[in-house]
């Protein structure tokens, strides 16, 4: 494997090599050749520094996270029992901290994937499983086992069938003229709002303390969970990583309209399709383990987009950064009201709510 630099052959050419054209063509201005045996790749390079950075940013708040807490354990000793060397904190780390830190990272990056791929098809920033009717589908089905009585283990498979439910109810609505952008998202918004109605009715139906648990599971937390759940979430990733090979490639001509995109060889409609099924799939199966986690999937991939400058969010550094924002939500309602723990989905919501209004601010700010 081999990277190498150079000049475009045409510096009046295109500003974006993105699509297929500029992948086949000459290179651009802050790109590089990535060849792996017989394909070759142009990768930018700012996306790779990021890339770099977020990742060693992630494992310094996963070390922050192993540390912080009572006991209090010092970074050295962290790392020791890590590494095996064995400490007096070694079930505290290992056992205690670890399996929760790692999931937060693997949700976060999962919600993140998910929330660039839906993004990138709905052509939409504001799109993501909290707002096309994932995440409430997933939350009826689990709202549905939680006040029935139906045993525990059965909580998340409910909710990866009530998100998958919500999905094909998406599909059939928004599939019709090619899965275009705005259709998709208005009937991702109809079936939220009315999963969410149901939802209301079998809250208002329910005990009072099955109420209370379906609540919390709505909230989204990651108290009381850890290897099971974030076992379910990396397999779920390795198993699809061919296809999140390729989503990321097909990514690039998600800006393309439909002729141009036919015009270069492409098939626009499967393509989105292809790329909105991955989505749905990985936020059901994210959502049935860890709960309605909100924001993090909206707003994962377009501040790695403006990391990059890129025009379209890109996935590796979604994920990364979704990983991030996730162990640092965590991270936060564990120790900001200790001993109290605030579930996740509070801290996710701090955040994605004032990101909102800035995107609301920012558009307001635009020529009309």
């Amino acid at each position: 494997m081999t990277a190498t630099t150079h000049r475009p052959a045409d510096s009046s050419g295109p500003a974006d090599s993105s699509g297929p054209a500029g992948a086949r063509g000459a290179l651009l201005p802050g790109r590089s050749l990535l060849r792996i045996g017989p394909v070759s790749l142009q990768v930018r390079r700012r996306a790779v520094l990021v890339a770099v950075a977020l990742t060693v940013l992630l494992l310094l708040a996963m070390l922050l996270s192993l540390s912080l807490g009572t006991p209090y354990v010092a970074a050295g000793d962290v790392i020791r029992s890590l590494s095996g060397a064995g400490t007096p904190y070694d079930l505290v780390v290992l056992d205690l901290r670890l399996p929760r830190i790692l999931l937060a990272a693997v949700a976060g990056a999962a919600f993140g994937v998910a929330g660039t791929l839906i993004q990138s098809v709905a052509r939409n920033p504001l799109a993501s499983p909290d707002v096309i009717g994932i995440t409430q589908g997933a939350g009826l089905a689990a709202t549905i086992a939680l006040t029935s009585g139906a045993a525990a283990v059965l909580v998340a498979p409910s909710a990866l069938v009530g998100g998958l439910v919500a999905a094909a109810l998406l599909f059939a609505l928004g599939a019709r003229h090619g899965l275009a952008a705005q259709r998709f998202v208005l009937a991702g918004v109809a079936v939220a709002f009315a999963f969410r109605a149901l939802i209301e009715v079998v809250m208002l139906t329910a005990d009072p303390i099955d109420g209370l648990r379906a609540q919390i599971w709505l909230i989204g937390t990651l108290a009381g969970k850890g290897w099971t759940e974030a076992a379910w979430i990396a397999g779920t990733l390795l198993v699809l990583l061919p296809v999140l090979a390729w989503a990321g490639w097909a990514l690039n001509s998600t800006a393309l309209d439909d002729d141009t995109a036919r015009g270069v060889g492409l098939r626009p409609v499967a393509r989105r399709i292809g790329l909105a099924s991955t989505g749905v799939l990985v936020a059901a199966m994210v959502t049935a383990q860890v709960g309605a986690v909100d924001f993090v999937a909206l707003v994962a991939p377009q501040l790695a987009r403006r990391l990059v400058r890129a025009e379209r969010p890109p996935l590796v550094c979604a994920a990364l950064l979704g990983a991030l924002l996730l162990v640092l939500a965590d991270l936060a309602g564990r120790r900001l009201f200790a001993p109290t723990q605030l579930p996740a989905g509070v801290l996710t919501a701090a955040i994605g709510g004032p990101y909102l209004i800035f995107l609301l601010l920012r558009g307001r700010r635009r020529p009309s």
